[in-house]
């Protein structure tokens, strides 16, 4: 199972990806959470405390990890032959919750065509994790359109496109699924989340049958995450109490229902 989690920045998609994956632990399976944001914050989501979280140094600014992967000796040129399964043992991070997580990050120079060292390595990576890795794997997408250019989503089996009720969001979430339909993706759900009111649950049931895009389901407003996320907590803590969590462990029940 590959599942990438993407949308428009604030829409609460790491939240998604990081309830998910601690659903599927408790299904049996074994996962791999990658954090591909350019500001990555699933570590936290995922149990880990912010003082631990905050020494994780993304894959894509190990600088030092970046040359011994592709130097060759000779300016200008990289080695595209290296191996990969090595990043994974050394980088990835056992979670509270049981998740692995590997913090990626993103690559900031713009262009499907960039060569650089770092995009190498990323690209490479993902390649490997989505397509060689027999575990579950879920990515939490860097926030808008700009990593479908890069091509780093290909082989990703199902795309969630989480969106709130506004509009900016759902047309975020409307592109993400004609450009995950460009490059192959199977299939694409929106989540509508955050959705504090009637109103909001039909706004976004409208535009998504408008839009053709199968709603997976909707995820409650919910206070005990906001104040976990103020207090800087993983909202797993309090699954229990949360309607949010729990609205979203029953989007991974239908998940594995379609499967």
């Amino acid at each position: 199972m590959k599942i990438a989690v993407s949308g428009k920045g604030g829409v609460g998609k790491t939240l998604i990806a990081g309830v998910l994956a601690e659903f599927l632990v408790k299904k049996g399976f074994t996962v791999l959470a990658i954090d591909a944001d350019a500001t990555p914050n699933l570590a936290l989501t995922l149990g880990i405390p912010h003082d631990e979280a905050v020494k994780i140094v993304p894959i894509a600014e190990n600088t030092e990890l970046i040359e011994s992967k592709t130097q060759t000796g000779m300016p200008g040129v990289y080695n595209l032959a290296f191996s990969i399964e090595d990043i994974i043992d050394r980088f990835s991070v056992k979670t509270p919750y049981g998740v692995n997580l590997l913090v990626m990050g993103t690559v900031k120079s713009a262009g499907a065509g960039c060569m650089c060292p770092a995009n190498t390595v990323i690209r490479a990576l993902l390649h490997h994790l989505l397509v060689k890795r027999k575990e579950a794997v879920i990515t939490d997408m860097e926030a808008g359109v700009e990593h479908m250019g890069r091509g780093t989503a290909e082989h990703v089996e199902t795309m969630l496109l989480v969106a709130d009720s506004s509009l900016k969001s759902m047309e975020t979430a409307k592109k993400l699924q004609y450009l995950a339909k460009q490059i192959g993706i199977k299939e694409t759900f929106m989540i509508g989340n955050k959705v504090a009111n009637q109103r909001e649950a039909e706004l976004i049931e409208q535009f998504a049958k408008r839009s053709e895009i199968p709603l997976l389901g909707l995820v409650p407003f919910d206070e005990t995450i906001l104040k976990a996320d103020m207090q800087g907590e993983t909202p797993l803590r309090y699954a229990s109490q949360s309607t949010g969590v729990t609205a979203i462990q029953k989007l991974g029940e239908k998940l594995l229902e379609n499967k």
